[in-house]
């Protein structure tokens, strides 16, 4: 709490009209002049008495004394001040509030200089994000130098019951000094305690102040082990350049390989940011042979104006091994990078770019990754017309390019009108009419993914589609039973046949639907292909029946069962597909949360005769927070990517995968948590990765322990283990070790 000037004024006018004060305030005047430096600001006051030897000039303030000059306020039992030498001696439960909201405590204070300069004897301050420093005995040097002798400096809340107790970390130092200039606190010969107990030493040592959020410094060097690069060492700098950028630049040695240098490098402008990741290392790959190696990751986003703004993602590595090998975060088999301009209107958005992969895998063929140059996309929403619809666009320009492989240069436009109407006994209908079209011209069409039966083609193709929807929603208000909605949903979609798209008679290349997987998300959509290079067309209809009970404690039971059928079959789509025949596969989802302790989660498509799974996605926890297990289970019977990678037909979509999960959570105590997870392959019977976490935190401290495995192999390493051990003082820094 800061004094303002309407209680300065308030002081001096109650100092002036009451006759007999309970107690004593008023204004003692300013610093002498005579005193070099002194600031020749008011001193105010306030006590239960008040003492003042003319002769001396000495004025003494007893009994809850508050005593301020300019920004700074001094409060304790007892205040002696010169007049003449603008000294202010202080002594018992002294208080001294900083300007900066810092909080001093001390048993005696001896302070001149508006309170700037001085000695404290018995310091204690409690900081920003709950830090406290304590020392014997300070010297201040124009309040913004403390130079402290027997420091000690923690974050942790002392124990309650015994505060004498020491706390469960704490830094101690024969010297230390806190820079509120530079927000910088250093110690030197300084040990650190655990549970009062010496663990580490080190001559010097400095963190940040912990108002400081951003200051340049050594951080907590970090070490480890690893069979690719043996022990290494690394000591990360951190610089903060100015107010918008800042670099952390991390050497690293290593027994077996480098050394490598890390940069990663932060700037924000005016109208956007901009981040590399980077680094080059001395690498040996495998061949018995150091070279050069490294990594770019560049990011910028750049506003031109409120309507249009550009940007660009750089990613570029010299192998996958060496991002696996020196822990390169967010590495990718498949690096993408691109440059983009796009613009946002009203209903409308647009979007011009530049698409680049590099492929590191061994299983990635770099030749077969396409550039995308240029690509164009704009999208618009209208607003409701006369007839209460709405109007859509989508239209887009690309250009692929492979070296071995299809290279497709595409025009679609897309169009759209929706209408909805809600009749007299609730029923809501929407009318739904579509346009799909596009034209193409592609070279070397008799490679992948399309391996058609000429070299070069070209050709267009359009698709209307007129569809109607009917949802009836029934609504039951059960009163403590909460409420239960029955919703059937059936609609009715009609246009020409689709095109023929079998690979030797078809001219039209095939670039965004071949990720194809028929489910509930789908059931009604009038194309079921994921893009617009493969149209569905012909007379069909969808069904479904979904229901909701959702009971007044926020428990929910959700149900959704619902099935397609065509007139004719549509060998467009794959056999496995469930979409093939007149009637297709039954399609359903359910969630079951009857408490706060039990979520499950599944999605489900049948084979309409058989009634075997042909897809099942289920998720499910249970427990609380103490205990919490949790579990998910896949199985598909189609792997759409396997025909780029395969000249076969269609019908050769068949890979299941067979894979379930499983994980576990614990809350130990308030502050400790444990927690594990478990992937494994059904279809090949061995695991593919699993792992456990040991975690410690409390208001200053976080111990985070973690063991993982990868059984599976990644450009042919066999798997991998990782150990981790990370240790935060909160306010002071990280200290790391891993191994893998």
């Amino acid at each position: 709490m800061r004094p303002g000037p309407m209680m300065f004024l308030l002081a001096l006018l109650l100092a002036a009209l009451a006759p007999a004060p309970a107690a004593a305030q008023g204004l003692l005047g300013a610093a002498a002049a005579a005193t070099p430096g002194a600031p020749n600001q008011p001193v105010y006051y306030q006590s239960d008495t008040v003492d003042y030897d003319r002769d001396r000039g000495v004025v003494t303030l007893t009994g809850k004394v508050e005593f301020w000059q300019g920004d700074r306020v001094l409060m304790a039992d007892k205040v002696t001040y010169n007049r003449n030498t603008g000294v202010a001696a202080a002594i018992g439960r002294v208080v001294l509030l900083e300007p900066d909201g810092q909080t001093v405590f001390a048993e005696y204070a001896e302070l001149t200089q508006g309170m700037r300069d001085g000695v404290m004897a018995g310091l204690r301050a409690l900081l920003a994000e709950g830090g406290r420093l304590a020392a014997n005995g300070v010297r201040r040097t124009d309040g913004r130098v403390n130079e402290l002798s027997r420091a000690v400096y923690s974050t942790c809340d002392l124990c309650p019951t015994d505060p004498s107790r020491a706390p469960l970390w704490q830094l101690r130092a024969r010297e230390a000094i806190q820079d509120k200039d530079n927000k910088r606190i250093e110690y030197h010969d300084a040990v650190l305690d655990f549970f009062g107990i010496p663990v580490a030493y080190t001559p010097f040592l400095a963190h940040p102040d912990p108002t400081e959020k951003r200051a340049s410094g050594i951080l907590v060097p970090g070490f480890g082990y690893s069979k690719h690069l043996g022990a290494f060492l690394s000591v990360p700098y951190f610089w903060a350049i100015d107010e918008q950028s800042d670099a952390t630049i991390s050497p690293m040695l290593a027994t077996r390989n480098g050394p490598a240098l890390d940069l990663e490098y932060r700037r924000r402008f005016n109208n956007g940011r901009l981040t590399i990741d980077s680094s080059v290392a001395s690498y040996d790959d495998g061949t018995s042979r150091s070279r050069a190696a490294g990594h770019v990751f560049a990011k910028g986003l750049f506003a031109i104006d409120d309507t249009w703004r550009w940007g660009f993602d750089f990613n570029r590595a010299s192998s996958l091994r060496y991002m696996r090998d020196f822990r390169v975060q967010n590495w990718q088999p498949v690096l993408t990078s691109q440059l983009y301009l796009e613009g946002f209107g009203q209903g409308s958005y647009t979007r011009l770019d530049a698409r680049g992969y590099q492929g590191l895998a061994s299983t990635v063929i770099a030749r077969r990754l396409p550039l995308i140059a240029p690509y164009y996309q704009y999208s618009y929403a209208g607003e409701p017309d006369r007839l209460g619809g709405r109007i859509g666009l989508d239209f887009d320009v690309f250009n692929i390019l492979r070296t071995e492989g299809t290279s497709t240069r595409r025009a679609r436009l897309s169009l759209a009108w929706d209408r909805p109407e809600v009749d007299r006994l609730g029923g809501v209908w929407t009318l739904m009419t579509r346009m799909d079209s596009a034209t193409y011209t592609a070279s070397q069409f008799d490679q992948l993914p399309n391996y058609g039966a000429l070299r070069t083609t070209s050709g267009s193709q359009a698709m209307p589609t007129v569809a109607i929807n009917w949802r009836f929603p029934l609504l039951r208000d059960a009163g403590e039973w909460g409420s239960q909605i029955v919703e059937p949903i059936l609609q009715v979609m009609a246009g020409p046949r689709s095109p023929t798209y079998l690979r030797n008679r078809t001219r039209l290349p095939n670039e965004d639907s071949l990720d194809l997987e028929f489910s509930d998300a789908n059931l009604f959509a009038l194309n079921r292909f994921p893009g617009v290079d493969r149209l569905e067309g012909g007379v069909r209809a969808a069904g479904a029946l979904r229901g909701t009970w959702t009971l007044p404690g926020g428990q929910r039971l959700e149900g959704f069962v619902g099935q397609s059928w065509r007139a004719r079959r549509d060998t467009t789509f794959p056999t496995t597909s469930g979409l093939r025949d007149t009637a297709s596969d039954v399609v359903s989802r359910a969630t079951f949360s009857p408490t706060t302790w039990l979520d499950l989660t599944s999605r489900q498509r049948w084979d309409k005769k058989s009634f075997q799974p042909r897809f099942i996605d289920a998720l499910g926890t249970v427990g609380t927070d103490r205990l919490r297990v949790g579990g998910g289970y896949i199985y598909t019977t189609t792997n759409p990517f396997l025909l780029y990678e395969t000249a076969a037909n269609l019908d050769a979509f068949t890979k299941p995968r067979h894979e379930v999960t499983a994980n576990v959570s614990t809350r130990l105590t308030d502050n400790w948590r444990l927690g594990g997870f478990a992937r494994r392959d059904i279809r090949l019977g061995k695991g593919v990765s699993d792992g456990l976490r040991l975690t410690y935190e409390d208001e200053c401290f976080v111990f985070d322990a973690s063991f993982s495995r990868r059984l599976t192999s990644v450009n042919g390493d066999r798997g991998a283990s990782i150990i981790l051990f990370q240790l935060t003082f909160k306010t002071v820094g990280q200290f790391g070790f891993n191994a893998m």
